[in-house]
């Protein structure tokens, strides 16, 4: 079957790309480096033109809380829109474990809110939550930095390896549409303060990483579990220390 990528040339949409290649699909990726824009909806109805599925793993260039809800909002309801005249059967979003617990985030609401328009599209759906990727460790450390510190929030996490995920958006593009989430998540569960000590350990980082009851996961207090999956989620095979192991 076609499926078209939209963020096919980012992390996960290029190994996305790949694994359906890998699985004998006609895949497509499709961004504003291929001509197509989901926010002024250039392209989206060639690049649409007989396809069966169609995988958002897109994301905003902007976290500001205006701008992000614009996005989502916007590129979401210009690809539901293209879909229905296109005649598309599946529509699959990538999105965040906890996002319906951290409403109070720009970022999560703006997210929660394109979650409820995929829900209410008629478009058959399926929406896979993934938790933290390994790969952003050290961005996540920098935006908990003051000064030498690392100020980690005192919760738990489960991350995940990015081709852990594109396997699981993948193989949920080509099944029967679930109408409803997936949850993945990486085999083990760190405290923050661990995770973040263990990502910045390859680039010999001599920030100092303390557990903060107050400290902010992208401008949000964290409760111990928020960010953590439920009983049914999908677990991954690739352990942290074993991708941290060929970072070296």
């Amino acid at each position: 079957m076609k499926v078209v990528v939209i963020g096919g040339t980012g992390l996960i949409g290029s190994q996305v790309v790949e694994k359906l290649k890998e699985l004998g699909h006609e895949a497509v990726p499709a961004s504003p480096n291929t001509g197509v824009n989901t926010l002024t909806g250039e392209g989206l109805a060639d690049v649409l033109k007989g396809a069966s599925v169609v995988v958002d793993v897109s994301n905003s260039p902007s976290f500001a809380p205006d701008a992000v809800m614009e996005f989502f909002r916007t590129s979401t309801t210009n690809l539901l829109s293209a879909e229905a005249a296109a005649g598309v059967t599946h529509h699959v979003a990538l999105s965040v474990v906890g996002t319906e617990r951290l409403e109070k985030n720009g970022y999560f609401r703006a997210k929660l809110a394109q979650e409820h328009l995929i829900k209410a599209s008629g478009v058959a759906y399926s929406i896979v939550h993934a938790t933290q990727f390994f790969e952003f460790a050290k961005a996540i450390a920098d935006s908990m930095t003051e000064g030498d510190t690392v100020r980690a929030p005192a919760a738990k996490i489960r991350p995940i390896y990015s081709g852990d995920v594109a396997d699981a958006v993948a193989r949920t593009a080509v099944d029967t549409p679930v109408d409803g989430m997936v949850e993945i998540a990486g085999p083990d569960t760190f405290d923050f303060k661990e995770f973040v000590d263990m990502g910045l350990a390859p680039g010999n980082d001599t920030r100092t990483v303390v557990s903060d009851p107050h400290g902010q996961y992208f401008g949000s207090e964290l409760e111990e579990n928020d960010l953590l999956p439920g009983p049914d989620a999908q677990i991954a095979g690739t352990r942290f220390t074993d991708w941290l192991a060929r970072q070296q």
